[in-house]
């Protein structure tokens, strides 16, 4: 009896410290997945971030924003929470302040979006958007010699979005440049974006810089979630003319 009893006792023992084991163990995981977050995005807990909101391009409002662009910055939102910081949220045209002191996402081309613009013109010299013969709009994506046009006419059309980041100097916070030639095509960059982030802080490291153009396959079917990568322009974005 006695003997039963010890070998019950023993095995709750057992499994209380297996269980615990267990937990301490996940806890570990995810607080070693969190800090990877917190260390590519450049927002540990506590710290502030800045989102930077386009306006909708045309609109009669410089304050209208496109819904897509809204479910992108909610997105963002969602991933400032997680990583335990505080948003921010500016207009493009407000913004008053340098590069590095807070991890900054940058939303939307430089058609809708001042900032975007200057971040290009003063960091992605060899990338831009460019205003081709018989369009309105400057929404040609241009790479060093690699042009990618908004192919809304084709039978399956194709958007595309540069997504870059950027780092004013080591160990400053980095800049997240999301510049669509849609709303929907920005959206699909956050998703990306979120979705592959231990990838590409494994290419490109913590504060390493990049620039990628992402194809965004049929939007007005398949909306923001059929997105690929075209071409990773990091050292033609980056390049300096001459």
């Amino acid at each position: 009896m006695i003997d039963s009893l010890l070998n019950l006792v023993l095995g709750l023992l057992a499994s209380a410290i297996s269980a615990g084991l267990g937990w301490l163990a996940q806890t570990v995981r995810r607080r070693r997945r969190l800090g990877r977050v917190r260390e590519f995005f450049g927002m540990p807990g506590g710290t502030e971030c800045l989102l930077v909101v386009n306006r909708q391009s045309p609109a009669a409002s410089s304050k209208s924003v496109s819904r897509n662009d809204v479910y992108a910055l909610m997105e963002l939102a969602a991933l400032v929470k997680e990583c335990g910081a505080q948003a921010d949220i500016v207009a493009h045209d407000q913004v008053r302040q340098g590069l590095g002191g807070k991890a900054e996402f940058c939303l939307g081309g430089p058609d809708s979006n001042e900032r975007t613009a200057a971040h290009l013109r003063n960091w992605l010299p060899g990338a831009g958007f460019v205003t081709e013969p018989g369009r309105t709009y400057s929404d040609t994506i241009m790479a060093g010699d690699e042009l990618f046009r908004h192919e809304h006419d084709d039978e399956i059309p194709k958007a595309y979005v540069l997504l870059a980041r950027v780092h004013a100097a080591e160990g400053s916070r980095p800049v997240f440049l999301i510049a669509g030639q849609t709303a929907t095509s920005n959206h699909a960059a956050v998703r990306y974006l979120t979705a592959n982030h231990r990838q590409l802080a494994r290419r490109y490291g913590r504060d390493g810089a990049f620039a990628l153009v992402l194809r965004v396959i049929n939007p007005h079917v398949y909306g923001p979630d059929v997105v690929e990568l075209a071409s990773d322009v990091t050292a033609k974005a980056f390049a300096t003319a001459g």
